[in-house]
């Protein structure tokens, strides 16, 4: 599913499609079909990180920034953390990614960074090797694609 934001500021449902696979020619022939029915002027595309669909993004829409979905990032990282911990490291990441501030936003993250290396390495590298995936966001227009498969719609 691909989902845009027009002019106005609204989401509108720019296309579906089903696939047998969520392979790199599936998302090449999606992105291609968006483009064959007038998708034009995309900035910023928010997806996940399956390597045939960065790719695919970069084939189809190469002009445009790419920022990782953050609720898929967020369960990767949570994956990396005791359940019993789960619940603060949720309340941690939202403060390093929202703000729209660059010094405030670097501030945000080194604090971040620096809460979870002191009980979670594993984890902090994690979120220290993803933070240029997930601080594309500016004031782009975006196109948010997700997969039915990894249940976002």
């Amino acid at each position: 599913m691909a989902v845009g934001v027009n002019a106005d500021g609204h989401p509108e449902i720019l296309g579906i499609d089903v696939a047998t696979a969520e392979d790199g020619a599936g998302w090449l022939a999606f992105l291609r079909s968006l483009i064959a029915r007038g998708l034009t002027g995309v900035q910023l595309v928010i997806s996940d990180a399956h390597a045939g669909l960065v790719d695919a993004i970069g084939a189809v829409l190469p002009g445009s920034s790419r920022q990782r979905c953050r609720t898929h990032y967020a369960r990767n990282l949570l994956s990396q953390v005791p359940k019993s911990a789960q619940p603060w490291v949720a309340t941690l990441l939202p403060d390093c990614l929202r703000t729209a501030r660059h010094r405030r936003r670097e501030g945000q993250m080194r604090h971040v960074l620096e809460a979870l290396e002191a009980k979670f390495p594993k984890a902090a590298a994690q979120l220290d090797a993803a933070q240029h995936d997930l601080l594309g966001f500016t004031a782009f227009r975006a196109v948010s694609l997700h997969s039915a498969s990894s249940g976002s719609v």
